[in-house]
């Protein structure tokens, strides 16, 4: 018999660990991903541009840009620049913004993306996806993942301490999404990527699970992992479902609902898997989903993120509408208003609230 195997797009190296921007020309050079140091490096003109300060001597052949924004035109702006060099990569430094208009810049100009982290607010450091504002409000673009990723937690300790509650919620969430892929398998018959699944999953059940708090290092490197995971398992998947389902349904209603007014994607994304994994009738699995929330400061109730539960049942009621196509379980349930009120009411109750 054949030997059947297949092979799965992730970085040639992930270098998570105190200390680690230090060593980020070696690194390069030794994984001969740019061994003439010709880069061209994106960032931001806050953190970004302390950074280069402290970068620019062990970098003496790279090339910086400043990025406004992350914008859809930005990732444009900065793909026309970067063609009138000749590097070896390009190099996102920042948070999920400036990493995603790195990363459309690159597959536009068709080099090779280094994602290095100065924050742990989302899943998408890693992933295949860039999500940039455009004129129509936000759109998600595929490009190829990137060849490495580092992430130095001397740095990520610096960063306000909302970036990293954000990232625990995101990560938390997968479990619910892949409960919500699992039910869509059952009743619709969807194709379900097991692999893709476990790595997601295990990712959530990691950091829920890890009894450590955002000021140590050993519950960063878990994170930090755990988010990396999370991208690699949407590429293995080819697809963003390991790690959206009825909860980024709900945080992207929010968001289309109340723009002005939308929490962190962490807090929203949380929040809303904890409610999801009680409409399930996971009684233990939420219980275990707010604690964790609450351990580490992030908000279990709409009202802790300024929204009244009217507003939230409205966001709930109107989710399905964001991914048409996609089946969760608010599809499956599809309660009216007044339903989705009462699962509500008796989720505060359940929960404390």
């Amino acid at each position: 018999m054949p030997v059947l195997t297949r092979l799965i797009p992730s970085p040639v190296v992930v270098d998570i660990n105190a200390g680690a921007l230090d060593d980020l020309a070696g690194l390069l050079a030794d994984q001969r991903i740019s061994a003439s140091g010709k880069l061209a490096i994106a960032i931001s003109g806050g953190s970004g541009a302390r950074l280069r300060e402290r970068l620019s001597p062990a970098l003496p052949g790279a090339e910086w840009y400043e990025v406004g924004g992350g914008t859809l035109d930005e990732a444009i702006k900065l793909a026309d620049a970067m063609k009138k060099g000749h590097y070896d990569a390009v190099v996102g430094l920042g948070g999920g913004k400036i990493i995603d208009c790195a990363k459309f810049a690159a597959a536009r100009i068709g080099l090779p993306l280094v994602a290095v982290a100065t924050n742990l607010s989302h899943d998408g450091l890693c992933s295949p996806v860039a999500t940039l504002d455009n004129d129509a409000g936000r759109g998600s673009y595929g490009v190829p993942n990137p060849i490495a990723v580092v992430i130095d937690l001397d740095i990520i300790r610096e960063a306000p301490v909302r970036f990293v509650r954000s990232g625990i919620g995101d990560a938390i969430s997968n479990i619910s999404a892949v409960a919500d892929w699992e039910l869509s398998h059952r009743e619709t018959g969807e194709a379900i990527d097991g692999l893709a699944a476990a790595m997601a999953r295990q990712a959530g059940e990691a950091v829920l699970r890890h009894p450590g708090g955002v000021g140590d290092d050993a519950f960063l490197q878990v994170l930090a992992e755990g988010l990396v995971l999370t991208g690699i398992s949407m590429s293995v998947a080819g697809d963003s479902r390991p790690a959206s389902g009825a909860c980024h349904e709900i945080n992207h209603a929010l968001d289309i609902l109340y723009p002005k007014r939308a929490a962190s994607h962490g807090e929203q994304c949380g929040l809303a898997a904890a409610f999801a994994t009680h409409l399930r009738g996971h009684k233990e699995t939420r219980d275990l989903m707010v604690q964790a929330l609450r351990r580490h400061g992030l908000p279990v109730t709409p009202g802790e993120i300024g929204f009244t539960d009217d507003e939230f049942v409205q966001a709930v009621e109107y989710a399905p509408k964001t991914r048409p196509g996609r089946y969760t379980i608010l599809e499956h349930l599809d309660l009216s208003t007044d339903q989705i009120r009462d699962a509500y009411a008796d989720y505060a109750q359940a929960i404390g609230s």
